[in-house]
């Protein structure tokens, strides 16, 4: 028997489960069942699509028995099976990016979880919790015909050999039969789960978490035998069916409950937690087609990863096809899981043909349009329970409210993305995302405006939407040029996301009428009105300070401008050049790997500020560099940039200090 050491990351997951994760150690039953669920799957549609396994007997059926004096409990499925390469690297292996990351995160939360494994797909190793060896006896369809044999104690290492098919083991399981494949888990018992080793609580598990797996489960069990005055006579073997097997999204809704969608999507979605949403559609006509979408609670794991897992799977009249294509639904909508099943497609469709199929084309536009148009209700029925009285609102209205805050902090990034790659729906979209805001309504945590509220607020004669962005709300908040328009009555919308600088100018006009305008941008203070004349009589009689910073900094700014919007205690602020990147976007392309450009700010200056002032009649040289190096450092502390050298920056900054 080869022995193997499991991958670090395998390792660090399995002591996590064993002593901290899943409180509710039931579902590990659900989890095993799930993953045999997706083995039959696959063998189905291959069978339909692929000549080597066309020739496939192929029954479909999931069987579980178990033995009350050896606890152990057996989950046995007939599909695809693996070879012994599939093992190592499904049971020996997360073969994902990420996984570091992820670890970490199982790591912080480990006391609070029992959906972050789900996230990651790795139900298997949820047995570990009540087995303390788990052995796995497989053999893959339209292969060489080995069987082989997996084991673990759940520690470091696992074992891994060939089975003769005349052994005592694959006469157990049927691999005896050379046309038997599939996959047979078998979970030797902890002590303390010795209660699953039973027809009672095995059946109650299935009605409640796996009920609506599409194939039949088959519990085999020992029925006592009584005469006619109560005494035991022997016993007889059963084979019962106890799931209802049927593909709950082809139900009607009426026939459904809350309670069944929560169910499925915890089988279907391997997630702990019920849906924040799930959307049911049954649509007929020219094409029929049936789809079950859910939002999850939380975002998943790999969302923003290159190689993210689509959450959608297609099937075809009920026969999976794919659940690893991307174009089912459109990228900003990644965090999506569910189902779309079509009459119209052929069942061996390529997935070439998929991703020009028209039929499929038609389904993912309708789909788009049906979830946005169900985000839009959300959205708008947190808006309305917003506006009541706090101490009138009932229990639906403070759902509502909690069940928007949850999409927004999960999902308002990826749906702005939208904004910028999806032309065709984008005026949904922008009804959807949401925004921190210098109104009360964006202010505080909970608390998002919409664009439609803030264009209901504007000012008579205010014409564009401002808005600030940057890496960091709190700084956002304390820049000097938000609070000059806030001083001056205009609302500002903060934005702090990292692509807020790329989908919002491409986003253009909202309702084509209102323009999105930063107040972080030269020329945005031509807003703010005010005396032109005046301005440039102030800005004329200032050019010899400016024109000492100016030369003092050289190519460390772009210009350096006499500011038309700061006062008081505010001497400096950066702004950007119209047709310049901005430095969140600069760093996003470092992020990724790519050499952005060298950004060189726009230094304005509050000529009325005492340390500005410092400079008026001043010729001294060192004087000059202080002040000027302080205004710029200052300045680009404030909008969030970090300093290139931060020790000249205090040494200037000392230096006037002890003047």
């Amino acid at each position: 028997m080869a022995k193997y050491q499991f991958q670090t990351e395998v390792n660090q997951l399995l002591k996590l489960i064993i002593h901290s994760l899943y409180s509710n150690k039931d579902i590990f039953l659900r989890e095993i069942i799930s993953n045999g669920s997706d083995a039959l799957d696959k063998l189905k549609y291959l069978t339909v699509s692929d000549d080597a396994y066309k020739s496939i007997n192929f029954e479909p059926r999931i069987d579980i028995s178990f033995d009350e004096k050896n606890p152990t409990l057996t989950v046995q499925d007939t599909g695809i099976g693996m070879n012994d390469e599939d093992l190592t690297n499904n049971l020996g292996t997360i073969a994902r990016s990420g996984t570091k990351a992820f670890m970490e995160k199982l790591t912080a939360e480990a006391a609070k979880d029992s959906a972050l494994i789900g996230q990651f797909g790795v139900g298997f190793y949820s047995a570990f919790m009540a087995a303390g060896k788990i052995d796995v006896y497989t053999r893959k369809a339209a292969s060489d015909g080995k069987i082989w044999h997996w084991s673990s104690d759940g520690t470091n290492s696992y074992e891994i050999e060939e089975v003769a098919a005349d052994s005592d083991a694959a006469k157990k399981y049927g691999f005896d039969n050379p046309e038997k494949t599939g996959s047979a888990i078998e979970m030797h018992l902890n002590d303390d789960s010795k209660g699953f080793a039973s027809r009672w609580k095995i059946e109650e598990l299935i009605k409640r978490y796996s009920d609506h797996i599409a194939f039949p489960i088959y519990l085999h069990y020992e029925q006592k035998k009584y005469d006619d005055k109560g005494k035991e006579t022997g016993s007889e073997s059963k084979v019962e069916q106890v799931n209802s097997a049927s593909a709950l999204w082809k139900r009607a809704k009426s026939e459904l409950k809350e309670a069944d969608y929560n169910e499925f999507y915890k089988t279907f979605g391997h997630d702990g937690q019920d849906p924040l949403l799930y959307i049911h559609t049954h649509a007929e006509g020219t094409q029929e087609y049936t789809t079950l979408f859910y939002v999850p609670q939380t975002a998943p794991y790999d969302m923003y990863q290159a190689d993210y897992k689509s959450g959608v799977k297609l099937y075809v009249k009920r026969v999976f096809i794919t659940d690893d294509d991307r174009e089912l639904l459109p990228s900003y909508l990644r965090f999506v899981r569910g189902i779309i099943d079509s009459e119209d497609l052929p069942l061996n469709v390529s997935r070439e043909i998929l991703q020009q199929n028209k039929i499929l084309e038609n389904i993912r536009s309708a789909s788009v349009k049906k979830l946005l148009s169900e985000f839009k209700k959300m959205g708008e029925d947190a808006d309305k329970a917003r506006k009541i009285a706090e101490k009138d609102r009932t229990e639906d209205d403070k759902k509502a409210i909690e069940k928007w805050n949850k999409f927004v902090a999960a999902f308002n990034r990826p749906m702005k993305e939208g904004l910028y790659s999806d032309y065709a729906n984008r005026d949904e979209i922008a009804e959807i995302v949401r925004f921190k805001s210098t109104d009360a309504s964006g202010t505080g945590d909970g608390n998002y405006t919409s664009l439609a509220d803030y264009v209901q607020r504007m000012k008579p004669e205010q014409k564009a939407i401002f808005y600030i962005s940057g890496s960091d709300e709190k700084n956002l908040r304390a820049n000097p040029l938000l609070k000059a328009y806030v001083e001056k009555g205009f609302e500002v919308l903060v934005m702090d996301d990292d692509i807020d600088d790329i989908v919002i100018p491409g986003f253009g006009k909202y309702k084509n009428e209102f323009e999105l305008k930063a107040v972080n941008r030269s020329g945005s203070d031509e807003d703010l009105g005010g005396d032109k004349a005046e301005a440039e009589k102030k800005a004329e009689a200032f050019k010899p300070v400016v024109e000492k910073i100016k030369k003092e900094l050289g190519d460390k700014v772009k210009d350096v401008k006499l500011s038309k919007t700061l006062s008081g205690e505010n001497p400096s602020c950066i702004v950007v050049d119209e047709n310049d990147p901005s430095y969140q976007m600069i760093q996003m392309m470092k992020a990724m790997g790519q050499s952005g450009p060298e950004l060189k700010p726009i230094l304005e200056v509050n000529g009325e500020h005492p340390l500005v002032a410092k400079l008026k009649d001043s010729d001294d040289k060192a004087l000059i560099e202080d002040v000027s190096e302080v205004l710029l450092g200052q300045a680009l502390l404030i909008a969030g940039v970090e300093l290139k050298e931060p020790a000249e920056f205090v040494k200037h900054l000392n230096n006037l200090l002890s003047k």
